[in-house]
């Protein structure tokens, strides 16, 4: 129970995170909040997990901030860090298949769904 309420404080925060920076980052036929949130969600999950990795009781802190306020300000995070981990570990067919696999089906995906409710 104390894991779920840690992701779930988590997430909230990050959530109320990605829409203020939806707030103050206006796009201009481009969309530059998604992209600054996509790269500082990346580099901040990059920050905790590397921390993480050198602390032995930090389950806390990891679920706290990278899998709660982290995922909760954009699940990209946790996609390059998947993408980061299948490359350290020379998992090239791996990663080459979910890199591309998820960008391609999730364009089909969206895309499915934006016609079915036409």
């Amino acid at each position: 129970m104390r894991n779920i309420l840690l992701v779930g404080i988590g997430g909230m925060f990050g959530s109320v995170l990605r829409y203020l920076a939806s707030v103050w980052i206006k796009p201009v036929n481009f969309p530059l909040a998604t992209l600054s949130v996509n790269i500082l969600g990346s580099f901040l999950i990059g920050l905790i997990m590397g921390w993480a990795a050198k602390q032995p009781q930090s389950e806390f802190w990891r679920l706290l901030l990278a899998t709660g306020i982290c995922g909760g300000f954009t699940t990209f995070s946790a996609f390059a860090w998947e993408n980061l981990q299948m490359l350290n570990q020379q998992r090239y067919m791996h990663f080459c298949i979910y890199a591309g696999g998820t960008l391609i089906l999730s364009l089909i995906a969206v895309a499915i769904g934006y016609w079915l409710t036409k």
